[in-house]
């Protein structure tokens, strides 16, 4: 169940089958060009003349049309129901980053699902949607942001931290998705974010798609 179905060297898409986005996916493709879908977002990635390196998932929602168009080798069928296709995906891929399109903005429940797996992810994951763009926060980061963008804290359980360079530090906090989050908070100069366990999210605009990978070492 762990071993890995795609292995690279360059970060990776990943397409899911919610709401698609044009200039997400190309963003995405921008910095990684190779591509894997997650059951219908191989439809997805069809439609937009892109042939996915692997499609990966239960394929319940996989279109006939698609199954019959990628060549056998590529569809990856993973039976079991106890995780969802987006971590089936994230689970079989090795990769410095993966750039997620098509997993915002469609139902709230798979939404929500997403990033319950997000938070527990321990490599580099990106969601990348029509306003925002979702990454769990390391144990630390730091972000050349614009003044006065938009950066919000939403924990996926207890966490702390600390930080500089926004408007309402952290520093001292209890976070908890029941108790206090970090909604709206705001860019005020470099941000230096810490936080001392898992299942912390940042949302910001998708404005800073580049500098959250310029974070990671992902571009230059």
């Amino acid at each position: 169940m762990n071993n890995k179905i795609l292995h690279s060297a360059e970060p990776v898409t990943l397409v899911g089958g919610g709401d698609h986005d044009e200039i997400a996916l190309s963003e995405c493709l921008r910095h990684a060009p190779k591509v894997v879908a997650a059951d219908s977002g191989a439809d997805v990635a069809l439609s937009c003349d892109i042939l996915p390196h692997a499609v990966i998932g239960d394929f319940d929602s996989l279109s006939d049309a698609a199954k019959a168009t990628i060549p056998p080798e590529r569809l990856h069928h993973v039976s079991e129901q106890d995780s969802t296709d987006f971590e089936k995906c994230l689970r079989s891929i090795e990769a410095p980053a993966v750039l997620c399109a098509g997993f915002l903005g469609a139902r709230l429940d798979h939404q929500v699902a997403v990033l319950s797996v997000l938070a527990r992810y321990d490599g580099r994951c990106l969601l990348v949607g029509a306003v925002d763009i979702v990454f769990a926060a390391p144990r630390h980061i730091a972000l050349d942001l614009p003044l006065g963008s938009r950066f919000s804290l939403f924990p996926m359980g207890a966490v702390t931290g600390r930080s500089s360079g926004l408007r309402w530090p952290i520093d001292g906090l209890d976070f908890a998705p029941d108790g206090r989050i970090g909604t709206s908070n705001e860019v005020t100069g470099p941000v230096d974010l810490e936080t001392d366990g898992a299942g912390m999210l940042v949302i910001l605009p998708r404005s800073g798609f580049a500098q959250v990978l310029e974070a990671w070492g992902v571009i230059g």
